[in-house]
């Protein structure tokens, strides 16, 4: 409850207090938006064990925080979920490899103009411009899934789960908190305005590129490997211990504080610095072909890689 206070108050400190009470003041009061930006890591983390469940063991209110903090986040706490699950699912299997591509089929060149984008914000931003699909109605969410449908995306299937009845209520209600808060925020940002859309264009820049840092250049068809990547402790309590990232994949119903106990337990190791992994990504996409990525034989394979549906807990 600590954590979820100081990400709130966070949150309502640059979209609300910085613009109403410190600008007024001095406008160099706008450089606290850069501190305030790497908060996004933290505030990610726990929408994340919300996600899981593992925020609050009431799951009423585990989830209710979930949505407060996803609405500052900038993205659907309905759609996040589905989305998170889906890639537990799917990880390093055709339908959800962000870096890899089949030369037989597309080129570097063509694979690199969807992979730039996505990587430098169009994650987080694709997460943000999600809101105006509740704008449209239960037959428009069909068309989508229909025309989304494909056994190299899970487009389709998040689609599919939004829109679910009582999914896409509170989808719906979720965007217009959103909606609403953003708004407010610009209006009291006024003339100072450009400096809410560089938070969020910070925002955007640091989600979209940790988010497949961990996954990037990994063995295919092992849904349940990533990796963990160092950082000093001090960083690790800062991120939740979301560097550790392949000890989550293969015990996704431990809570951050637990991670690194399962580390250990199961004599684990890092494979490379977090920033390291970060920038390598900027190398571009990664041909499906290539040795590196391409998946083990069947006999090599161990069993908790060939069972991806254990990886993901089921959505609500």
């Amino acid at each position: 409850m600590a954590l979820v206070g100081a990400a709130l108050a966070s949150l309502v400190l640059q979209l609300f207090v910085l613009p109403l009470v410190l600008l007024p003041i001095d406008v160099r009061w706008g450089w606290l938006l850069l501190p305030l930006a790497l908060t996004t890591i933290p505030l990610w983390s726990l929408i994340h064990e919300s996600i899981h469940g593992t925020l609050l063991r009431d799951r009423a209110w585990n989830d209710r925080l979930g949505r407060l903090l996803a609405t500052g986040y900038g993205g659907p706490f309905t759609l996040l979920k589905a989305g998170h699950l889906l890639h537990h699912r799917y990880s390093r299997t055709p339908r959800e490899r962000t870096e890899i591509y089949d030369p037989a089929v597309t080129s570097w060149l063509a694979a690199a103009r969807a992979y730039y984008p996505r990587l430098l914000g169009g994650l987080y931003l694709a997460e943000l411009v999600s809101i105006v699909l509740a704008l449209v109605p239960a037959a428009g969410w069909r068309w989508l899934v229909r025309r989304t449908d494909s056994l190299d995306s899970v487009t389709g299937l998040l689609f599919e789960r939004v829109s679910r009845r009582e999914h896409l209520r509170r989808f719906r209600l979720e965007s217009v908190a959103i909606v609403v808060t953003y708004t407010g925020s610009a209006l009291a940002y006024g003339p100072h305005l450009w400096l809410l859309g560089v938070a969020v264009g910070v925002r955007a820049l640091l989600v979209s590129l940790a988010d497949n840092a961990y996954h990037y250049r990994t063995r295919l068809e092992r849904p349940l490997d990533a990796m963990n990547l160092r950082l000093p402790r001090g960083m690790e309590l800062f991120v939740l211990a979301f560097n550790l990232h392949q000890v989550h994949h293969r015990h996704p119903g431990l809570r951050w504080h637990e991670l690194r106990a399962a580390f250990v337990a199961d004599r684990d190791e890092f494979h490379l610095g977090w920033f390291t992994a970060v920038a390598r990504q900027l190398q571009g996409p990664v041909p499906a072909t290539a040795e590196e990525v391409r998946p083990l034989p069947a006999a090599d394979r161990t069993p908790a890689a060939t069972a991806p549906a254990a990886a993901a807990p089921p959505a609500a």
